[in-house]
């Protein structure tokens, strides 16, 4: 029998996520649940279920991080809020998802397609799901790209241009700005930074670390497990990228 785990950071939509699933598809074991991504994660390896549910906004890892972070190895199914628009880009990218508050008749229809998906089409991988941030940021009306970042260096505000920064790394409660002069912090996480970096300037590299790509000097791959890279402005900082996003750096 099929079997799935659900990643749902409000615990009475993920109860009636249960319900409606179980009532829909009574064949479907639910083998687990989570209530942030982290959580999600450890579960999945722990649980390898075949279908994951996924909110797209939890703490400590979005759904869309744990989607990379899965990729390959179960079908994924997007919870989200998002309006008609951010709805209408998913469903041009085929993604599956169910919109909140989750009908009933919209999950019998995910839940008959999902029992005729072929195993080709298991997974999201880390291609579309790096395609499915730009949607959704298109879809939000995020298209004016953010130009200026404010940070703050000891008890002064600073006004960095994102043209100066080199990465964004996160650390604990704050996330730091690199640029070629210094380091400064902000409170946005890597995921809401994410949303507003124009993905064609900015890759993700780690799971705590965004990349300015023109700011890259060379990559040199680590075997299986990854690779390290270096920055034009900062020869002597490596920078880890974690296995997840190798392949932004395969020669084409």
């Amino acid at each position: 029998m099929p079997t799935a785990l659900i990643a749902e950071d409000e615990h009475i939509l993920r109860s009636h996520l249960r319900q409606t699933l179980v009532e829909a598809w009574p064949e479907l074991v639910i083998v687990g649940e989570a209530e942030d991504g982290e959580q999600a994660l450890e579960r999945f390896e722990q649980l390898k279920p075949d279908i994951v549910f996924l909110d797209i906004r939890m703490p400590r890892l979005t759904g869309l991080e744990v989607a990379r972070e899965i990729a390959g190895k179960a079908r994924v199914v997007f919870i989200t809020a998002y309006d008609e628009y951010a709805v209408a880009a998913f469903e041009e990218g085929a993604v599956d998802y169910l919109l909140k508050p989750v009908a009933p008749e919209r999950v019998a229809k995910l839940v008959s397609r999902l029992r005729l998906a072929d195993e080709s089409a298991t997974s999201l991988a880390s291609e579309s799901t790096q395609a499915l941030f730009t949607a959704v940021r298109r879809a939000l009306g995020r298209e004016a790209e953010t130009q200026w970042i404010r940070a703050t260096v000891g008890s002064t505000t600073r006004m960095i241009a994102l043209t100066d920064v080199l990465y964004f790394k996160s650390d604990a409660k704050y996330t730091v700005v690199r640029t070629a002069t210094g380091e400064a912090l902000i409170r946005k996480t890597i995921q809401e930074l994410l949303l507003e970096l124009n993905p064609a300037v900015f890759w993700q590299i780690h799971r705590s670390t965004i990349v300015r790509v023109d700011a890259i000097d060379r990559i040199e791959r680590d075997g299986a497990q990854g690779a390290t890279l270096w920055l034009k402005a900062l020869p002597q900082t490596p920078l880890v990228v974690s296995r997840t996003f190798v392949h932004l750096f395969r020669s084409t």
